[in-house]
């Protein structure tokens, strides 16, 4: 079966709930392509309001849609959405406790060639560091699909990112679990614990076969909810597997790993790395050349992880 994006199987997944329920509106920032919502604006036109390059007016527009009882769901490019608006989604959407939910497309390095300006490395720092908004990272496209569905009767405020093309799944049709806040364990295993959130889930999936093939026992944890952080899950990692290899793609700064290592440190400290992206403005190439060159490929993720066993 051929492989879809994230973004299309939101929108695919978005369409078909949103014929069922007139409160849900779709809002882009002359994204409509980029997020692959031209048939969604084609068949409910109704549920849909071009902003235009505005992602500030466009965040600000969906929290006075959510105050008249809508369910609005604004789309754009990542980086854009966490960073250009992001006083609108602070105080318009997460301090006010309105039912937005803001979908990050194209993130982490999607953009790759396009460079720094184009590269949403920052978002889940800055998105952690707000009271009262979600933050969720899908795996592949049938963990989306499951998610759109909750989204569409969660109310509060989230922040999804996700990214431009194709992964491999991780999950299957009829099994993608996702319950906001609890961590899937894709593989069981004592020997180290790979804990991974979203397209960087199937590298460390497959990382775990690599390690297998050497004796090598991983415990593969998927984290698709980076905020409220599922805590029992790690102390329980660490408890049992001694230590812990996280991997993301974000920068080391500010994201998963730190919220890893936030906890064990104050609970159960044990060895751990993290894998992310450089404090630096990336060289130019696309995600795969950029994953392969900073380390998140699963062959990378399987030698850092022999690693950390050794020390």
């Amino acid at each position: 079966m051929k492989k879809i994006p994230c973004r299309k199987s939101f929108t695919e997944t978005l369409l078909d709930l949103a014929k069922k329920d007139e409160k849900i509106i779709a809002l882009a920032s002359d994204s409509r392509g980029s997020v692959t919502l031209n048939e969604y604006a084609d068949t409910l036109p109704d549920q849909f309001v071009e902003c235009g390059i505005a992602e500030q007016n466009e965040v600000g527009i969906a929290a006075g849609l959510a105050e008249m009882g809508f369910k609005p769901f604004v789309c754009a490019p990542a980086c854009f959405l966490s960073t250009r608006s992001l006083e609108q989604v602070k105080v318009d959407v997460a301090y006010s406790n309105t039912n937005v939910k803001i979908i990050g497309i194209s993130g982490g390095v999607s953009y790759g060639a396009l460079g720094m300006s184009h590269h949403s490395l920052q978002d889940i720092a800055v998105m952690r560091a707000i009271p009262g908004i979600t933050i969720l990272l899908p795996a592949d496209e049938y963990q989306t699909r499951e998610m759109t569905k909750e989204l569409a009767n969660f109310d509060g405020p989230v922040y999804v990112r996700m990214g431009r093309g194709a992964v491999d799944n991780v999950y299957s049709d009829d099994f993608a679990p996702f319950e906001i806040g609890r961590a899937n364990v894709l593989t069981q295993g004592n020997d180290i614990a790979i804990v991974a959130t979203g397209e960087t889930v199937p590298q460390a999936f497959n990382a775990s076969k690599i390690l297998s093939k050497e004796g090598i026992n991983a415990r593969v944890l998927d984290f698709h909810t980076i905020k409220p952080f599922d805590k029992e899950a790690i102390l329980k990692a660490a408890d049992e597997c001694g230590a812990i290899l996280t991997v993301e793609e974000h920068s080391k700064f500010g994201g998963l790993g730190e919220a890893v290592a936030h906890l064990l440190i104050e609970n159960n400290p044990v060895p751990m790395k993290i894998i992310g992206f450089a404090d630096e403005a990336l060289v130019s190439g696309n995600s795969s050349e950029l994953f392969e060159y900073y380390g998140l490929d699963s062959h990378s993720i399987a030698c850092a992880a022999k690693e950390l066993l050794r020390k």
